[in-house]
């Protein structure tokens, strides 16, 4: 099948908002990638893609399943076909990222320290409280700048009429950005003229700006403070981005056991004896961290870390405790945070939400169960959800048993399709499921989001279901200048 023939079949559901089509012609934003494609055609761009399979699998770009208890490494899954948003989009989608961190900072200073949103009412306690992120440890504890969220991941989803909501927030060790990078330069080999062509943005400078600002929370006034970057070893499911985060910073990758502790100060082991560290860039949980402060039996940790951040001598990026704002049962109180804090309006939509600790919204939820996706909140990469749609009665009732064994540990959202984009696939165009995830740094010179993100991509047809660990890729992201 020639790719003209492949758009004329294009087949869009028209309750589902389709990124390069709206139901009539192509959106003018991809006229410039089709009439490409169109160019080189088929064969072609099957020879692309075998070329894309070749350089992912040769670079080693990989992320890590976990299947009956052992670490399966897999080549992520690329799509060829670029998934385009435009200016006026990503402005949109800026300001609103923006606007939503400073509320979420905020937030997560406000209950470490004087807890005016619970005196007043607008959250209860418990709900902070019984959140298993929710430190003690670091109440009252002052960071730098008053910035608890360095670097973060905001997961968006695109309704049926095109409206963009946030669909969570990764505030603790967002990952992704390494396959942003990645993409962007694999289709720089794919398509060299096409990205100047079409006033592409660049992406390629998140990591100098990413040191830059890890740099700037040094404690030390020396020129040149150490950064490292703390990563749980080879056999983490994002270990191949924890490599090249610290190989295109030109920092030092380490491991637990290359950190010591003395006198409330944090030192990188070497050939030459110890070198005092300044700033981590944890990838490492909270709960394993430090083994004296928190879970013990952590080997992944450094004996003393709590001490030595609680003494000023060491910046963690990002900070400890930030779980407590990115729990999805505190989610649904981010549009009144940004009230709250900002005295605006958010920009952003959330989705509908339901606790299931307030009985009203359980007895909801239950009785319209096939049009609702169940999640535990504190879990991520697609495990333990409910699809109620897709779901058998004996799932189901199960899935309402764990519920009302500890309704504080889930939430429901109704079913949003989520918007498609073409994708490349046995030699046609045909649309998949897709979200997207923006990555903001933030510093105290402001938030900084960089033109692009992770476009990840329900690879199997009628999938909803985006993350790498359950058959999805992913495909690059352009941002248009203009």
């Amino acid at each position: 099948m020639g790719l003209q023939e492949s758009l004329q079949s294009y087949i869009i559901d028209d309750r589902t908002w389709d990124e390069m089509h709206n139901g009539k012609s192509i959106r003018e934003q991809y006229l410039g990638i089709i009439q490409n494609l169109e160019y080189v055609g088929t064969e072609e761009l099957s020879r692309k893609e075998e070329l894309a399979n070749r350089l992912f699998m040769s670079q080693g770009i990989t992320f890590t399943v976990y299947n009956s208890g052992e670490g399966i490494e897999r080549i992520f899954p690329f799509d060829i076909i670029p998934r385009v948003i435009t200016a006026t989009e990503w402005k949109f989608i800026e300001d609103g990222i923006k606007q939503r961190i400073k509320a979420l900072n905020l937030f997560l200073k406000d209950i470490y320290h004087d807890q005016f949103i619970i005196k007043d009412g607008m959250i209860p306690a418990e709900l902070v409280y019984s959140c298993p992120h929710y430190l003690r440890e670091m109440y009252r504890l002052k960071v730098p700048h008053d910035i608890y969220v360095h670097i973060a991941g905001i997961d968006l989803i695109r309704d049926s009429d095109g409206s963009f909501f946030v669909l969570e927030d990764n505030l603790r060790t967002p990952s992704g950005v390494s396959y942003m990078l990645e993409n962007r330069e694999i289709t720089k080999r794919l398509y060299p003229d096409l990205l100047r062509k079409n006033n592409v943005r660049s992406v390629t400078e998140y990591p100098n700006l990413l040191h830059k600002n890890l740099v700037s929370f040094s404690p030390s006034q020396q020129a040149n403070p150490v950064v490292v970057m703390l990563t749980p070893g080879i056999h983490n499911s994002a270990y191949f981005e924890h490599t090249t985060l610290a190989r295109l910073m030109g920092i030092q990758l380490v491991e637990g056991k290359d950190l010591v502790v003395d006198n409330h100060k944090v030192y990188m082991k070497t050939t030459t004896g110890l070198q005092k560290v300044d700033v981590i860039y944890r990838r490492v949980d909270d709960d394993f961290l430090d083994p004296l402060a928190f879970n013990p039996k952590s080997l992944l940790g450094v004996s003393g870390l709590l001490s030595a951040y609680r003494q000023g001598n060491v910046a963690i990026i990002n900070a400890i405790g930030n779980g407590v704002a990115d729990d999805k049962a505190i989610y649904p109180l981010v549009p009144e945070m940004i009230k709250y804090y900002l005295n605006e309006e958010p920009i952003l939509k959330n989705v509908p939400t339901y606790l299931m600790t307030d009985r009203d919204q359980r007895e909801y939820v239950f009785s319209n169960i096939e049009r609702m996706v169940i999640k535990k909140t504190n879990e991520s990469g697609g495990y333990g959800m409910l699809m109620g749609h897709a779901a058998t009665e004996k799932q189901i009732a199960e899935y309402k048993e764990e519920v009302l064994k500890n309704p504080r540990e889930h939430i429901a959202q109704p079913i949003i399709s989520l918007s498609s984009a073409p994708c490349y696939i046995k030699g046609k165009l045909v649309p998949r499921r897709v979200d997207l995830r923006p990555f903001a740094l933030c510093s105290a010179e402001g938030i900084d989001i960089v033109p692009g993100g992770l476009t990840r991509v329900a690879l199997k047809e009628g999938s909803l279901v985006v993350n790498s660990s359950q058959g999805g890729g992913s495909k690059d992201t352009w941002v248009l200048a203009s």
